[in-house]
């Protein structure tokens, strides 16, 4: 029975990812193509729906320990999807930031081409995804690939952080749309970063070991 149980949290948690993730393209692809309709729908109708799946995912981890006194793997797996239904929470939020960002920028004329935060995007992108699949297939192999790739994103976040200071250092006109875009990039590396605490978790609860606070040899 707890199996059946446990089978049906993870089906919930991944529907709830499959919404986060969708925001987050969401998101970019507004920004990118200035459609404040698809902006306004992350902002007003996907975040209420999230919210919603979470305080529900929350409620059935809370029932199911109560009731069947799980132990060993199948109280980590508990666990660990409530710790990664709250990631995927704060993921959510992350992509209202953008989306909020985003409103404004399409209204002005643009800094720069978009060209970093798109590819920032898809890294982040990916990252979530594979954080996801490493969680419904128990990889422990890709939940590691995923924590390597954060350096990538950090990289484009500095990236896109130089070349808005320059913009700003030679042309104050700039100032306030480089900063909505700074908030952009932070908000996608704040994203890759759940997606590693993601993948930490498979691994704590598949292997029964915990790799926070260590760095991997490349």
């Amino acid at each position: 029975m707890l199996k059946a149980r446990l089978d049906e949290l993870k089906e919930k948690l991944i529907f709830s990812g499959s919404l986060v993730e969708a925001m987050i393209e969401k998101t970019i692809r507004g920004l990118i193509q200035g459609e404040k309709r698809v902006l306004l729908q992350v902002i007003e109708q996907d975040e209420p729906k999230e919210n919603k799946l979470e305080v529900g995912i929350e409620e059935i981890c809370i029932h199911l320990t109560a009731r069947y006194q799980p132990q060993a793997r199948d109280l980590r797996t508990i666990m660990m999807v409530s710790k990664i239904n709250n990631d995927l929470e704060r993921m959510a939020d992350e992509a209202v930031n953008m989306a909020e960002a985003a409103l404004f920028l399409i209204q002005r004329p643009e800094v720069k081409p978009l060209i970093d935060i798109p590819r920032m995007a898809q890294e982040t992108e990916e990252m979530m995804r594979d954080s996801l699949n490493s969680f419904v297939n128990e990889d422990t192999k890709l939940a590691k690939s995923v924590c390597e790739r954060d350096d990538i994103v950090d990289g484009l976040r500095d990236q896109i952080l130089r070349e808005l200071v320059t913009f700003m250092a030679s042309d104050p006109s700039t100032i306030e749309r480089s900063i909505h875009l700074i908030r952009i990039s932070r908000s996608l590396e704040r994203i890759a970063d759940l997606s590693t605490n993601i993948c930490e978790d498979v691994i704590y609860m598949v292997e029964a070991r915990t790799i926070k606070h260590r760095r991997f040899k490349k």
